[in-house]
């Protein structure tokens, strides 16, 4: 499913203007890609976080601009670091027809039995690359969890087969690995931890270009 969302050409590119556009509700981005240049625009905040919400994290949009539409996806994004407010968005035009890689976030569902027997489940990585043509991009990537025990480990080599897209990552990485007891006692406090998320944005975190592009 494609979304609509409108967006405006930026022509002052100043602090200034930015500081005043994101006190209307507005969010500076830029579009760039596949046949068109790099071009400065903004969107209503509201607006973008419904599309984003509808859509999912990988979705394709329908970007509207000055007539034009144009087949994007959200490519990265910069938030402030205390409110969380969304402060620049990159819009990747895409080809529909061409398959693309982007990163997409991991999720374990299911009911391992080994955490029932009292093993600790430790997920060791919280997102994929992904090779897929943007209509096809998944907004998650679901691993079952259901047959890992103690001491049992996920791959990619794994679960790689299970999907209609490609994994762009190799075989021998692990996904999620029950532990007993004893070794998630010994583990460092330093462990990896999920990287933080936007609330109001599902999916990888990201970083931008410097917002005055």
């Amino acid at each position: 499913m494609v979304t609509a969302l409108d967006a405006t050409k930026r022509e002052n590119k100043q602090q200034s203007e930015l500081k005043n556009l994101r006190d209307a509700g507005q969010i500076p981005a830029v579009i760039y890609g596949y046949n068109v240049e790099s071009t400065p625009v903004y969107v209503n905040g509201a607006d973008f976080l419904k599309v984003i919400r509808e859509a999912g994290r990988n979705g394709v949009i329908s970007l509207q601009i000055d007539g034009n539409k144009r087949n994007v996806i959200l490519n990265d994004y910069q938030e402030d670091s205390i409110k969380k407010d969304i402060l620049h968005i990159d819009f990747l035009a895409v080809d529909m027809k061409v398959e693309i890689e982007a990163n997409v976030r991991v999720e374990l569902v299911g009911d391992s039995p080994g955490v029932k027997d009292g093993g600790v489940l430790q997920q060791s990585v919280h997102e994929l690359p992904v090779i897929a043509k943007p209509n096809e991009l998944p907004d998650a990537i679901q691993v079952d969890i259901s047959n890992l025990h103690v001491g049992d480990t996920l791959t990619v080599a794994d679960i790689k087969d299970s999907y209609s897209y490609k994994i762009a990552q190799e075989d021998e990485l692990t996904i999620a690995s029950v532990l007993a007891p004893r070794q998630e006692e010994e583990i460092s406090t330093g462990e990896e931890q999920e990287p933080g998320i936007p609330e109001n944005v599902e999916g990888r975190e990201t970083t931008v270009e410097n917002e005055s592009k």
